[in-house]
């Protein structure tokens, strides 16, 4: 059911709030679901039960979109206004769709960036629930997460307290591990932005903090030589944000038919840290798997909502972007592609731009999925543009330089590179491209024309104004319409890079194909990843490149299409459970702090009516 427009274009929450949501038992029927296949979660939103994939396995699947963008402004460019507006046109134009999207972190939501369930008249609802709790299943993942953390730093203590007789009399299950409590890799986890927690100090005993410091020790010297207690070995570590956990990558990454048994699998995998003779350490050596999977088997389901016209849309897992795939789940997407059947489509979204949550779409989670996608969805802006040909810094809660709310097609032509090296990108995978072009009112039709031209030049199949932030599934259809006929395209899919060439290839491979580097400076401790790894039989593993989303580069500050650099990796980390080595391009943040002027600042409750108000 349609909602009713209004213009001037009311906030997100405003429209949410004002439309007629179908009971989701009324959404599921549409794609053939029945209230057996749901656990319901209240009257908008449901579980989806695993075992439809297995009583539809022999249909053959639908047309497979996935949406992702050029590299954007800080303000980002309607990436996921686009997937799901990409949805409301082929519902428009008479398709059967599904979109399928990650759940957000409430770090970003109450942060800088707000929520993260579309805008305008392209959103999936109810957006209060989208925002925040929905089903809980970020928290299920902290739990399991926080519980392999805290028996990392049980086991440390009973080792260091206990003989080998009284560990096998205590716990005959966990032989001696041998520890070395300074090659933990396994922090916390808080879905809170909260940078306090970045580096802290755990396993205090009363009264050690009120020790005189010895002169010229380091803080790790000291902590090291503290002894533990009943409250634990003191140690260095700190907190990421959930949506930072192996946990959520290893979710993401699930194959559907295998549901729970792989799961399993994957966090048995999981490499914590590493014994005194270089041993990996994992989650099965500590027994404690079983208990994580048992905290996550609900959240192996993903949840149906709808969008405002009342399309369904998965929402299911949020990996984050950079140090993992930055996509939803595998299971998400199988489940879709059964539901809309041959002549249906799915779309589905990549996080960051092509360089890296697409790349990461195809060489991670297409591998492990065997899904081959039809069609990229490429989403750019006349502002992001003319960013990236020398426009002033674009700053979050800044008015905005005329230089980008006025015609100035020298800017924007200047910009141009880095749109054709991410057609061009998209076109090494054998995928055809449909490049969106997220309209602003300020955009002029000459600006709109300049990179239409430039956009079809380098290859991309067609060039189509998106106009759903105003006009919902109407302002869609063209491009719609440009997607159906991109994915009668043959396909000619490829990966990038075999798995058996080595940690090296791979990382040069991506750097020079993607990013365009010169080559790849490989920093000490890379150096002796690389070594470990592959002894260790890792190196087969796909690659997760860690870096940042603003530039191609791993300089934010080197817009358009950089050439002349060379790629520095400072460190390579394993997700073993999850299945992907990520190298470091410079330092990761995997705990966000908060703004001067947080985003909480505007959230509240109307006490009258019980409505969440100052969402965005």
């Amino acid at each position: 059911m349609p909602v009713k427009r209004v213009y001037p274009v009311p906030s997100d929450i405003e429209i949410a709030q004002m439309a007629e949501l179908l009971p989701i038992v009324e959404v599921a029927e549409k794609v053939g679901l029945t209230e057996d296949d749901l656990d319901l979660y209240g009257k908008w939103k449901a579980k989806v039960h695993l075992d439809v994939l297995h009583r539809l396995k022999d249909r053959p699947d639908g047309k497979y979109i996935d949406v992702t963008a050029i590299t954007p402004t800080p303000l980002g460019e309607g990436k996921t206004v686009t997937t799901i507006g990409t949805s409301l046109g082929l519902a428009y134009i008479g398709k059967e769709v599904i979109t399928c999207i990650r759940q957000p972190s409430m770090g970003p939501t109450f942060g800088i960036k707000g929520g993260a369930a579309g805008g305008g008249y392209s959103q999936v609802v109810p957006m209060e629930d989208f925002n925040l709790h929905l089903t809980g299943d970020i928290h299920a993942v902290g739990a399991a997460h926080n519980l392999l953390a805290a028996a990392v730093d049980a086991r440390i203590l009973h080792e260091m307290e206990l003989t080998d007789e009284q560990l096998a009399k205590f716990c005959p299950e966990i032989p001696r591990l041998n520890i070395d409590p300074n090659s933990i890799l396994w922090n916390r986890v808080v879905d809170i932005s909260d940078r306090a927690l970045r580096n802290i100090v755990i396993g205090l005993q009363a009264g050690q903090a009120d020790k005189p410091l010895p002169e010229g020790s380091t803080l790790r010297e000291l902590v090291a030589n503290l002894p533990g207690g009943t409250d634990g070995v003191p140690r260095i570590t700190g907190y990421d944000i959930t949506v930072a956990s192996e946990i959520m990558a290893i979710l993401a990454l699930v194959d559907g038919y295998r549901g729970l048994a792989d799961l399993r699998e994957r966090l048995g995998r999981i490499v914590w840290g590493f014994s005194k003779d270089g041993r990996p350490l994992t989650a099965e050596d500590l027994r404690v798997a079983g208990a994580m999977t048992v905290l996550l088997k609900d959240a192996l389901m993903p949840t149906l909502m709808q969008t405002l016209e009342g399309t369904p849309a998965f929402v299911h897992t949020g990996p984050f972007a950079n140090i993992a795939h930055g996509n939803n789940s595998i299971i998400a997407d199988q489940i879709a592609l059964k539901l809309v059947g041959p002549d249906g489509f799915v779309v589905t979204e990549s996080g960051f731009g092509a360089d890296c949550g697409m790349e990461k779409f195809f060489n991670i989670k297409c591998r492990y999925s065997g899904l081959i996608p039809n069609c990229v969805v490429l989403v750019c802006t006349v502002r992001a543009l003319k960013m990236h040909g020398g426009g002033p810094e674009v700053i979050p809660g800044r008015p905005l330089s005329p230089a980008y709310t006025e015609e100035n097609v020298e800017l924007l032509e200047k910009g141009l590179p880095n749109l054709i090296q991410h057609i061009e990108n998209v076109l090494k995978f054998g995928v055809p491209v449909v490049v969106a072009i997220n309209r602003f009112k300020t955009d002029t039709d000459r600006e709109i024309g300049v990179i239409q031209e430039a956009a079809r030049k380098a290859g991309a199949f067609d060039a189509v104004v998106s106009e759903v932030w105003a006009k919902g599934g109407e302002g869609g259809a063209a491009l719609a319409e440009a997607v159906v006929k991109a994915c009668e395209q043959p396909s000619n899919f490829r990966f990038l890079y075999p798995l058996e060439a080595s940690i090296r290839e791979k990382i040069e491979t991506i750097a020079r194909e993607i990013y365009r580097a010169d080559g790849v400076d490989y920093m000490p401790e890379a150096e002796r990843k690389i070594e470990l790894y592959t002894a260790m039989g890792y190196d087969k593993l796909p690659l997760c490149m860690a870096k940042t989303h603003l530039s191609f580069s791993h300089d934010p500050k080197l817009k358009g299409a950089p050439r002349g650099f060379r790629l520095p990796i400072r460190d390579i980390r394993a997700s073993v459970g999850a299945g992907f080595l990520y190298p470091l391009c410079g330092a990761m943040r995997t705990m966000p702090g908060l703004p001067s002027r947080p985003a909480f600042v505007d959230v509240d409750i109307d006490l009258a009516t019980g409505r969440v108000k100052g969402l965005f």
